[in-house]
């Protein structure tokens, strides 16, 4: 029998390859080698399952996010938290992906709402500690491109760097996108 973990681990898969509205239940079964009743056992719905599935990567990010606010708007802060989220990205690259690539679709999800006010919160932190609007971009672009970068790279045939090799580079062209290098003076 397979465990709750197990469960999630292959729904989230399968929820990433397939799509949530494409993948069923009884698919998800088949995949854990178990009946649909055992997967409905531990999870009451696909709803359910989705929603477990997503919760450690959204949790994460709550937490990612409530640190920054107190943390304040200095160059350091925004260090700090870039570390983080790309290790976050790192961790959570499946959940990321659903919530990036199928947020639309079951956006009247109560887990993807979740997710999108977590999101919202992080533009409005930005909103607040950073003045021009060419820095909000650098911000916009910088972690959405950061994170699309990571949920396609797999889903689209790309080599994909290891995770030691791949960090440390997201690290730092992230860190430069935000705090350019000014350039020297004429």
């Amino acid at each position: 029998m397979a465990t709750p973990d197990e469960l999630r681990t292959i729904a989230l898969d399968a929820f990433a390859s397939s799509g949530y509205l494409g993948t069923s239940l009884q698919q998800i079964a088949d995949k854990a080698g178990v009946s649909k009743a055992s997967v409905l056992y531990h999870f009451a719905s696909k709803e359910a399952l989705l929603e477990s599935a997503l919760t450690p990567a959204i949790d994460q990010l709550a937490v990612l996010i409530d640190e920054l606010d107190g943390l304040g708007g200095g160059r350091e802060a925004r260090a700090a938290f870039l570390a983080r989220f790309v290790d976050l990205l790192l961790l959570h690259r499946a959940a990321l992906y659903v919530f990036v690539n199928q947020s639309g679709a079951i956006e009247d999800t109560a887990v993807i709402q979740r997710a999108g006010a977590l999101v919202q919160r992080i533009a409005a932190y930005f909103a607040a500690h950073v003045d021009s609007v060419e820095e909000k971009t650098r911000f916009g672009v910088a972690l959405g491109g950061a994170t699309y970068l990571l949920v396609s790279m797999d889903r689209f045939g790309a080599e994909t760097p290891p995770d030691d090799v791949l960090r440390p580079a997201l690290v730092r062209v992230l860190g430069e996108l935000i705090d350019p290098i000014p350039a020297p003076a004429d």
